[in-house]
């Protein structure tokens, strides 16, 4: 962009951050190139100088000045999603209204980009937007390798609901596991503090006492096999990294396919592991637009699904039990 642009703030918009405004419609910006120009008083909302906490209405007008072209560099070397993954992900649409769209993401997949990580859901989210309308947004995240429930906002506004119901814990998560191993007891709450910890040549979440954020789980044992290996319902009461993966590995029972946490423990004689055993099986969260309690499912994935004949679980025994918090 060579020339002041002045760009008038649109409805979907109203009530958002300035800089989170900013990384919608010009992404290729930086924060700090972005809180310097705010700094300098080069953007301006409404004609007065702005912060980036400061929120935008319908109707306002933003100076931005003249930027990098580094969104067309963006746009050119990112990578671009195949007409596969562009059907795939279209086909797996659980679940879409005015204000949200459900997708139940398959394991392997990774939500968002990184350093080393060319191949990632945030690049297919234009194959959902409808002609017209803006680009879904995320509003949380799942492991590259778990699969299940994942949320897209449609607009800024339902993307500040539904980011607000999972602050305040309004949303409820019912996550499946198998795990190695049965948890004693039975049903609890896992309240251990997590951080990322230095193991060997890698690093993994794990209890820290002091350093950890908190970190607090719930669990409830649905059925076992040969008390060798159980299938447990799980709820995540806050969203730390791996949250699930390391607290059931601190307990001593790590999920079937971890071999980023347990290595061999995770894969016990007489069970057909190949990948996690870990799916998000449920939401249930106040829609954004009406505050209806909305309820959303997803399949077992095939490699879960295949364990659970194997191991005699019946799905349908499971769904719907949520863990108590019996503390």
């Amino acid at each position: 962009m060579t020339g002041v642009e002045t760009r008038t703030v649109e409805q979907a918009d109203d009530g958002q951050r300035l800089d989170r405004w900013f990384k919608r419609h010009y992404p290729a910006l930086s924060y700090g190139r972005l809180a310097k120009l705010l700094r300098t008083g080069q953007i301006r909302l409404d004609g007065k100088r702005a912060k980036p906490a400061s929120r935008v209405a319908t109707g306002q007008e933003v100076r931005v000045p003249p930027l990098p072209d580094t969104a067309q560099a963006a746009e050119r070397t990112a990578p671009q999603p195949s007409a596969q993954d562009i059907a795939e992900i279209q086909g797996r649409v659980l679940y879409r209204d005015d204000w949200l769209i459900a997708l139940d993401k398959p394991a392997g997949l990774a939500t968002q980009g990184g350093s080393k990580v060319g191949r990632h859901l945030d690049a297919m989210l234009d194959a959902l937007r409808e002609p017209g309308e803006e680009r879904p947004k995320l509003v949380h995240r799942l492991d590259k390798d778990t699969s299940g429930v994942l949320l897209l906002a449609r607009s800024a506004k339902a993307a500040s609901g539904l980011t607000q119901a999972f602050r305040d814990q309004s949303t409820r998560k019912l996550y499946w596991a198998l795990t190695a191993g049965v948890p004693t007891p039975d049903a609890g709450r896992i309240d251990l503090p997590l951080a990322k910890l230095k193991r060997g040549s890698g690093e993994k979440m794990g209890h820290a006492p002091e350093q950890g954020k908190p970190a607090n789980t719930l669990y409830r044992t649905l059925m076992t096999w040969h008390r060798t290996v159980a299938w447990v319902a799980l709820s995540p009461l806050t969203g730390r990294t791996h949250q699930l993966r390391a607290h059931l590995h601190e307990i001593d029972t790590p999920i079937l396919g971890d071999a980023k946490y347990a290595a061999r423990a995770a894969f016990p004689e007489g069970v057909e592991v190949e990948q996690l055993m870990l799916h998000a099986r449920e939401i249930a969260l106040p829609h954004p637009g009406d505050g209806t309690t909305l309820r959303l499912h997803a399949p077992l994935p095939k490699h879960m699904a295949d364990a659970f004949q194997q191991l005699g679980f019946d799905p349908m025994q499971g769904d719907g039990v949520y863990p108590a918090d019996t503390v």
